[in-house]
């Protein structure tokens, strides 16, 4: 099996266990949080960036010119993945992709986003087709790194919130149909591969808490209920994996911590994830 439970992830996972959905782009009093507690770190990384061990990995990616890579950082909505994504970007030179929210705000005029949440029955083909066109756009521009971090994939685009729809019969299953035909042409005719799965495991409780500190007009609605049913096919997929087929190894990282805590995880595991092909030579 993919999941690292094994050796060097039990420590990991011993330690205590943080942008959102699909739907996510940023917090509100996070944002200015999330600067204070980084700008120290980034000048502290600066200074010892040529002998830091850490660093090595990357610049052989670079030096050696190793195959390209793709990390994807996955988890509920307001699991931290911005906190994540802003952490890496800021501490070292790879592509960092977010989710690409603005488009699914603003499809010439049209807030699809904002329809989904209002009326998911109604809206969410339309949405999750838009989706799936998005993330493939992502995981196909040519790279301008030997590494790239994205946010979720078109992976748990299609895994986890068309399978959610679906289940809570939103979604008609002739509609669940036809997308899932689309991913499957895709998967075998383009390259989406993913060299390494990051999971912020990250409980429904905590999530609803920090939602309410975020500032998007179209998470005000969004229910303990949905929540719970994204933790719970994120737990199937990438825990369990009896859900649909995981592909690539699995990092878990416990993301209920506070901001700070988090950061000093992603120091900790920073080689791990930053050299996903020492992890598959460990399977």
């Amino acid at each position: 099996m993919w999941l690292l439970k094994s050796l060097w992830i039990r420590p990991l996972l011993s330690l205590q266990c943080t942008r959102g959905a699909q739907a996510g782009l940023g917090f509100c009093s996070w944002k200015r949080q999330r600067k204070q507690l980084l700008h120290p770190l980034m000048a502290n990384r600066s200074l010892c960036m040529a002998g830091c061990s850490q660093d090595a990995s990357y610049k052989r990616l670079i030096n050696e010119g190793e195959k390209k890579t793709v990390i994807c950082i996955e988890g509920n909505i307001a699991s931290g993945k911005t906190t994540c994504l802003d952490y890496f970007a800021k501490t070292t030179s790879i592509e960092v992709l977010t989710e690409p929210v603005p488009k699914w705000r603003n499809v010439r005029g049209h807030n699809l986003l904002g329809l989904m949440y209002q009326d998911s029955s109604r809206w969410g083909i339309t949405l999750q087709t838009y989706i799936q066109l998005t993330m493939l756009d992502q995981h196909t521009r040519p790279m301008i790194s030997p590494l790239r971090m994205m946010e979720r994939s078109i992976h748990s685009a299609k895994h986890i919130f068309v399978e959610n729809l679906y289940r809570s019969g939103r979604m008609p299953e002739v509609d669940y149909v036809v997308l899932t035909e689309w991913f499957e042409w895709i998967t075998k005719n383009t390259d989406v591969s993913v060299d390494l799965i990051v999971y912020l495991q990250t409980s429904p409780e905590t999530c609803y808490e920090r939602l309410k500190n975020r500032c998007r007009e179209e998470e005000k609605i969004i229910a303990m209920e949905y929540l719970e049913a994204i933790h719970q096919l994120y737990e199937e997929w990438l825990i369990k994996q009896t859900l649909f087929k995981v592909p690539s190894p699995v990092l878990v990282i416990p993301a209920d911590n506070d901001m700070q805590k988090m950061i000093e995880k992603y120091e900790e595991n920073r080689d791990r994830i930053l050299t996903p092909y020492n992890i598959q030579h460990c399977l």
